[in-house]
């Protein structure tokens, strides 16, 4: 198969749209793949949607038709009996046109397209013309079409079109709705057969691994649009040999197995099934339970080849009623895995700026801060193979939400007809990837239904419930039945009990950042969190380098058009009140934000954990952002691990101790949990110590703790009681769980002095070393070097030090970063510096 790629040079222009389009109706110079907003940036003819008040300045990119154009040269010679148009992915509403004649119209972003032009190429120059529909008056029309806005979050009616919904704005995003080609395009010239589909299913039987190769392919006589139906069986007249053989090989970790079975089918399409062998195969595990070990896989059928990966492994999901309700508990090969999850949003509000760097920097971000779970959330796409190659590699495991988000979908065919092709190439393209263990629905369509104020707007409207009740699962079942499929999340998997019960599968916790204190964590006893979280700012940099208010305040005009949360100032200060004292500036507001994050969360995290075994998991709300904004994200935008990003990495380490009430609420008790793969024994000592470093009183023991199980270690009285938390707290040091700090007081009560250390730097050829010597007690020491320059990064943070004791914290990419700037009071922060 020979491809002439059509990436690179386009030229754009607008067709029709509001005024402001009317000088772009002049084409621009373009490149594809790549959006509307980004070839006009590139162009300059636009301010950055990012900056400032931009988003209400661009808004009208959205409400155009946009048109690109290309000419190549087609050479006439060649020998293929087939040629077809490839287009990897086009956002959203494309009416594709070659030499002036309308190939198709497409409607469907999470798909791709193959359409036979052998017929309409010419020899030379050739034109190639892809116009977009404007895609948000597209979402209101077809709504108005099919009797109007079906229920949806926030003021655009996404759930209209098969479009990335988060692309229109979302409680934490911008909204520019693109267009364009996001993905790859070009033509693929072949003869007598293609492989069009390959799903590579994995089982282990013993210490044999089985492949379950399933084949399908296309024969160069059919013309048509094939690539609606990948992953169904191809309707075809009978059932024969082809004369065609799929041989199969899958190799690695020293062994190779082949084998081949006949293609069946018509004169159109046809299929195979190859079942393969491994004996002594290399398992794949889970992060913190073994080791990644992946096979290639190659598929030959005539002269056309499919290659890939696969790692092999098993995957079970217990929701079992038991004697508590039900729990959500993932089997990977047997073995019961602890989720300490992070949810994935689009890591970029232009998909195409997702680069395989950017990529791999976010999973970086997830795996350092002991994730080991990664929920690619039902708002955003079926991600790049960027994102399930690294994780598959790195033993990171994955959820995929089907694309359905905070809203009502229709079920009729003018949406429907979009949805199933779409969800079998998805399941098909993502099949072969071990780190993907659990297809999940939809986002929160379920609890809305049942609490949001659906029912009554709705009036007996289909609202999406035949796809996740019916639909999805059939294609799982056909399709990946190695796999677990759940309707939705949350859910408690029983059709009698609200679908965000705490004591059944799967819940989303939003009342602790809506409407409650922090605290209000421990009032849920949730088998499993799905969801949760807490806003905070970004790194200062970040923020400065868009919001431009003077003064700077955190109700500035630019700053709340970068604070997309409903009331989320307000409820930042709510959020506050009893646990720090009122901010003085915009520099203590923003540093109190972020700390108060990451002190809502690692609270938060830590009595879910101690719960342990009876909650089985966490998916924090949320890794990372896809613009500069303030938000629940562990990472900002341009990379910066906020503070609570320390607080996620201390929470979920694998072995954690923690000080929590007793069960029966008269006492204190330190958790030790294991969410490891094997027993692990904790040398303990806690000690309520004073600010001063005095040791008051103490007490040691061993315990010896399960693969995902707890144990509960009452402290003894003189241990745990103060009589002076403002001035005293608990560290609690274990062999196996490390050394942590438990404050008895919020910072707001607590005695905690302005500058209770002293610092040495030592310059680096890409940074700096900053030691920090404790002379009292400090609490939360937290370096930000970004503010000198932007593209620092800091190794640790969030530390709390007793007298005598230090840290080392290594900068890094900012070479020749100023020392002395290093130490300074708006750079090196910590608790105190909010008291007065």
């Amino acid at each position: 198969m020979e491809r002439t790629t059509l990436d690179g040079p386009w030229t754009l222009e607008a067709v029709t749209g509001p005024a402001e389009s009317e000088p772009f109706r002049t084409p621009i110079e373009a490149v594809v793949p790549g959006c509307v907003h980004t070839d006009l940036l590139r162009a300059g003819r636009i301010p950055d949607p990012f900056d400032g008040d931009g988003e209400a300045a661009t808004q009208w990119i959205g409400d155009t038709v946009w048109r690109y154009r290309r000419t190549f040269t087609w050479d006439d010679a060649r020998t293929e009996a087939r040629h077809d148009l490839v287009a990897e992915g086009l956002d959203t509403l494309a009416t594709i046109e070659l030499n002036g004649i309308v190939i198709a119209t497409t409607a469907n972003q999470h798909r791709s397209y193959r359409f036979p032009v052998g017929h309409l190429l010419r020899p030379g120059e050739n034109e190639l013309v892809v116009t977009f529909d404007a895609p948000v008056p597209a979402a209101v029309r077809l709504s108005e079409q099919h009797g109007g806005e079906l229920p949806h979050v926030n003021h655009h009616p996404y759930n209209a079109l098969r479009k990335n919904a988060s692309n229109f704005g979302w409680d934490w995003g911008v909204d520019v709705a693109t267009s364009g080609v996001w993905r790859s395009i070009g033509i693929e010239s072949w003869s007598g057969v293609r492989i069009a589909a390959v799903r590579p299913l994995v089982d282990v039987d013993g210490t044999t691994g089985v492949l379950n190769a399933h084949v399908d392919v296309e024969h160069a006589g059919t013309s048509g649009e094939y690539r609606q139906h990948i992953g169904s069986a191809p309707v075809v007249e009978g059932t024969t040999g082809t004369g065609l053989e799929a041989r199969t090989t899958v190799s690695g970790h020293g062994t190779s197995v082949t084998g081949s079975r006949p293609v069946t089918g018509g004169r159109a399409a046809g299929s195979a099934a190859v079942r393969l062998e491994l004996p002594d195969v290399a398992v794949w595990w889970p992060r913190g339970h073994g080791e990644q070990p992946l096979y290639d896989v190659r598929v030959e059928v005539g002269d056309d080849v499919w290659t890939g990966r696969v790692g092999f492994r098993t995957v079970t999901l217990d929701t079992a009623a038991d004697a508590g309700g039900a729990p959500f508990l993932l089997r990977v090969n047997d073995e019961p895995v602890i989720v300490r999850g992070a949810n994935w949003i689009p890591d970029h509000a232009y998909l195409t700026e997702m680069t395989p760097e950017r990529y791999a920097e976010r999973i970086d971000d997830a795996i350092e801060a002991n994730v080991n779970l990664l929920r690619v959330w039902g708002g955003g796409i079926y991600e790049s193979d960027d994102l399930y190659d690294r994780c598959d590699e790195l033993g990171v495991l994955v959820w995929q939400d089907f694309l359905f988000a905070c809203a009502a979908y229709a079920e009729e065919p003018w949406l429907a007809d979009e949805v199933e092709p779409e969800v079998r190439e998805a399941v098909t393209r993502l099949s072969p990837h071990p780190s993907l263990v659990v297809w999940n629905g939809n986002n929160e369509n379920l609890v809305a239904y049942a609490e949001w104020g659906w029912r009554p707007s709705l009036v007996g409207r289909t609202w999406g419930n035949g796809y996740y009740r019916s639909l999805l699962p059939a294609v799982v079942a056909e399709l990946d039945p190695t796999r677990p499929y759940t309707p939705g999340s949350p859910f408690s998997f029983d059709e009698y009990l609200h679908p965000n019960d705490d004591r059944n599968g799967t819940v989303h916790i939003w009342d602790v950042w809506n409407t409650k204190d922090y605290t209000a964590y421990a009032d849920w006893r949730p088998r499993f969190v799905a969801e949760f979280g807490y806003q905070g700012p970004p790194a200062w940099s970040t923020l400065t380098a868009v919001v431009h208010d003077e003064p700077l305040d955190p109700d500035g005009h630019e700053m709340l058009v970068h604070q997309k949360a409903h009331e989320g100032n307000r409820k930042l200060a709510d959020g506050m009140r009893g646990h720090l004292p009122e901010p003085r500036s915009i520099e203590d507001w923003h540093w109190a934000a972020q700390l108060n994050q990451a002190h809502a969360i690692r609270f938060g995290m830590d009595w879910f954990r101690s719960r342990t075994p009876d909650n089985t998991g966490m998916v924090v709300w949320q890794l990372n952002d896809d613009w500069p904004v303030v938000s629940w994200a562990l990472v900002d935008h341009a990379g910066h691990r906020k503070p609570v990003w320390y607080a996620v990495r201390q929470a979920y380490r694998p072995v954690l101790a923690t000080v929590q009430p007793s069960e029966d609420g008269t006492g204190t008790e330190v958790v030790v949990v294991n969410a490891g793969a094997g027993v692990v024994t904790d040398d303990l000592v806690v000690e309520r110590r004073s600010f001063d470093g005095t040791v008051l009183a103490s007490t040691s023991t061993s315990v010896t703790v399960a693969p995902v199980d707890a144990v509960r270690v009452p402290l003894p009285v003189e241990v745990a009681r103060s009589e002076d938390p403002a001035g005293e707290v608990l560290v609690v040091t274990g062999t196996s769980s490390g050394r942590r700090v438990h404050d008895l007081a919020e910072v707001v009560d607590q005695r905690l002095a302005r500058r209770p250390f002293t610092t040495e730097v030592e310059a680096t050829d890409d940074g700096a070393r900053v030691t920090v010597t404790a002379s009292g007690y400090v609490r939360d020491l937290s370096l930000f070097p970004d503010r000198l320059v932007s593209t620092a990064r800091v190794d640790d943070g969030l530390v709390s030090l007793l007298p005598g004791e230090h840290v080392t914290v290594t900068v890094t990419r900012a070479p020749g970063i100023d020392a002395e700037g290093l130490t300074g009071p708006l750079v090196l922060r910590h608790a105190g510096d909010l008291l007065p």
